[in-house]
Order: structure tokens, then C-alpha cells, then sequence
């Protein structure tokens, strides 16, 4: 029986070493949630480009309004909180704070403006093109809508019929 001597060992170890350990962190990935806006413009042939087509707004209905309070529950809650104003979950654990819905440049944003935020993203919030779908996106405007028109209502903006309805 053959004895293994470690120091005969020991410089053939220390060669595959030095010959260098890649590390699989330095590696080239693709990033499936990349913004469309970082996508190489007409890339490798048989790929194509994410781009959404332009969808007009729908037409507000309550379900409309309850999608996209649902929406904005799951993807928009976690930083702006449910009552937008930007205190969610993730910031009260650190992450930075936004602005509250309420305030410019958001409160005075368009429709289109607002989808567009939702879809490319603003500052450091990225964009939700590729999480959620464009109607859904619609919806989110319109309960962001409903959202600062419920934090802002006036007694005269209501019918004599709302009025005499109770809370």
C-alpha cells in the first residue's frame, strides 16, 4: 500500500490555486427585470424588443377602481403606504421614503404622466413595466385618482344625495 505524502500534494494544490478560482459573482446575467429602457436597441436577430403598445385609458367603473386598488395594495403599498403618503413597510425598515402622492410633482401629474411613472419608473423607484400589465397600470391611475380625491374631499364637492347619506 502506496503512502500519500501531503507535501507532494501541497505544490500541485497550490498550482491549481494560483491558476485562479473564478468566482461565479463576475459572471455575465441577464437581468429579467431589466427596464426596457436598458435593452439594446435592435438587438441579436430573432429577439424582440419589449415595448408596450399605447393602450388609451379606460373607462372609469367601480371595477375599475377596485382593480386598481388591488394593484396598488400589492406593488404600490409597500413604499407609498395605502394611504400614500409614503411611509409604507419597507420604509419604516430603512428603505428611503417618497414623496407623498399628494404632493408635486405627483398630486399635479396627467393620466398619461402618472401611467408613465408607473411604467418607467421615477427617481429611484424603478419601473413596473414588465410586472404589471398595462390596463392594470390604468387601473392604478385611477385609484390614485380616487385615492387624493378621498384625502382632499370637501362637503360642497358632494351631491345633496351623498350628503344625506350616512357614513
Amino acid at each position: 500500500m502506496t503512502r500519500i505524502r501531503p507535501l507532494r500534494i501541497l505544490p500541485g494544490a497550490l498550482m491549481l490555486l494560483a491558476g485562479g478560482c473564478d468566482d461565479m459573482s463576475k459572471q455575465h446575467k441577464e437581468n429579467p427585470y431589466a427596464s426596457p429602457r436598458s435593452a439594446p436597441a435592435n438587438g441579436v436577430a430573432g429577439r424582440v424588443e419589449y415595448h408596450d403598445a399605447p393602450r388609451p385609458a379606460p373607462a372609469l367603473t367601480s371595477a375599475l377602481l377596485r382593480r386598481g386598488r388591488s394593484e396598488y395594495d400589492a406593488f404600490c403599498a409597500p413604499c407609498h403606504a395605502r394611504t400614500g403618503l409614503g411611509d409604507g413597510m419597507v420604509v419604516q425598515r430603512g428603505f428611503p421614503a417618497p414623496r407623498p402622492l399628494a404632493t408635486a410633482p405627483t398630486h399635479n401629474a396627467t393620466p398619461d404622466q402618472l401611467y408613465a411613472i408607473i411604467t418607467a419608473g421615477q427617481g429611484v423607484m424603478y419601473g413596473f413595466a414588465q410586472r404589471i400589465m398595462p390596463d392594470d397600470r390604468w387601473a392604478i391611475v385611477a385609484y390614485l385618482y380616487a385615492l387624493r380625491r378621498s384625502q382632499y374631499a370637501m362637503l360642497a364637492d358632494m351631491t345633496p344625495a351623498q350628503r344625506a347619506t350616512p357614513p
